[in-house]
């Protein structure tokens, strides 16, 4: 009840600010809204190659990622900065093209100019685990709550995927037609395609790490899970994978930044934490093996055609608390496994099968081909008959 009185205040104040910005002239200019980063990152760097569109990002505390350029105005997008906040609520009223790339309050009371296009980037290739209005802890919420999703996502004039796997996804999730999928693919699967940048990256860690001349990767990359940020609950058995791999492997730990990570002290030259790397792309082309569970995280690493080991260990549980599009182990191209010792038998028996990761890379990057950035911004600032060839 309190969360909703709050939210409801929020949002208020924000509908009375935008509106009130709403009478300021409308300018040829692009704000994007940050949470995760790397898709509005390479969507951004097309845009300035293609248009001389004003460039404004707005980032929440969540993200990580830079974007500092000469002539980007950079925001925190944040109540506790005040100045930048209205400023935020400036720019949101004043642009004509909007990107998001995840669910944000706000836009439930933004009623933009009738030329606005809102284009929501998301911040996964595919899906695991069910979000949205198909999450199981929507029917616990209130009817207010309800609408407020529901007017959120009527807000997207389109939301980018890269497979039609996801489109049916999205429309589920968001309550969407077709016509408000845009089929140009995921903007940051273009590194996979990209060899001198992979090249590039991988030369750079190596440089960063020698041991990576040596030794093999294995990342492991969970999904976060916010009642277990405590590095004691890691379910991981950290001390069994040193005796068995170090010699061949060093392990990379990209886990909640609020983990304490203190497994790097205990086993020197064999863990790493690159929790606090901005950009997971590099790390997934030096990853010989990534072991995950629910995270998105798979969908692009699957582009490297490289093993990935499902590491479930709390199957049932969160198949009742979150639930999947998919039967799990149907779903994922990869053994599912429960425990670290069969981890270790996997990665000393090196049988993967590596047609079901192209296979499922194929399925969900099927509109990720390596110019997923340009048709995304070809598509957006043409006009609306160009548009349409593009949803189709």
């Amino acid at each position: 009840m309190a969360r909703e009185f709050f939210v409801s205040i929020y949002l208020f104040v924000f509908q009375v600010t935008f509106n009130i910005f709403k009478f300021f002239p409308q300018k040829k200019k692009t704000t994007f809204v940050a949470s995760f980063g790397d898709n509005i990152l390479f969507t951004v760097e097309e845009l300035e190659r293609q248009t001389n569109d004003q460039v404004v990002i707005l980032k929440n505390s969540q993200c990580r990622e830079n974007f500092y350029r000469e002539n980007r105005i950079i925001l925190d997008f944040e109540t506790t900065n005040v100045f930048h906040w209205f400023k935020s609520i400036y720019h949101l009223a004043t642009s004509d093209r909007i990107f998001v790339d995840n669910y944000y309050g706000f836009l439930a009371v933004t009623n933009f100019k009738e030329n606005v296009i809102c284009t929501q980037l998301w911040h996964a290739a595919g899906a695991i685990k069910q979000f949205a209005l198909k999450d199981p802890s929507v029917e616990y919420r209130s009817e207010r709550a309800y609408q407020r999703f529901l007017d959120v996502y009527h807000r997207f004039d389109y939301v980018v995927v890269g497979s039609e796997k996801m489109a049916n996804i999205f429309r589920q999730s968001f309550d969407l037609s077709n016509d408000h999928i845009l089929r140009t693919g995921i903007p940051r699967t273009d590194f996979f395609y990209d060899t001198k940048a992979m090249k590039s990256a991988e030369e750079s860690l190596i440089q960063e790490l020698p041991i990576l001349k040596r030794k093999k990767v294995i990342l492991y990359a969970p999904t976060f899970r916010d009642h277990k940020l405590n590095s004691a609950e890691l379910e991981l058995d950290i001390k069994k994978l040193y005796k068995s791999l170090s010699r061949d492997y060093v392990l990379f730990l990209r886990l909640h930044p609020a983990i304490n990570a203190e497994f790097v002290n205990e086993f020197p030259g064999f863990v790493y934490n690159v929790s606090s790397f901005t950009d997971i792309n590099p790390l997934l082309v030096i990853t010989d093996i990534l072991i995950s569970d629910y995270s998105s995280i798979p969908f692009e690493f699957s582009l490297l055609r490289k093993p990935i080991v499902f590491y479930a260990y709390d199957l049932e549980e969160y198949t009742k608390t979150r639930g999947f599009w998919e039967n799990y182990e149907e779903l994922v191209p990869g053994p599912v496994v429960r425990t670290t010792t069969e981890i270790i038998d996997l990665i000393k028996a090196n049988q993967f099968n590596l047609q079901e990761v192209n296979t499922f890379a194929n399925q969900w990057n099927q509109y990720s081909r390596g110019y997923s950035s340009e048709r995304l911004i070809q598509a957006i600032y043409k006009d609306e008959e160009q548009l349409k060839a593009v949803e189709n």
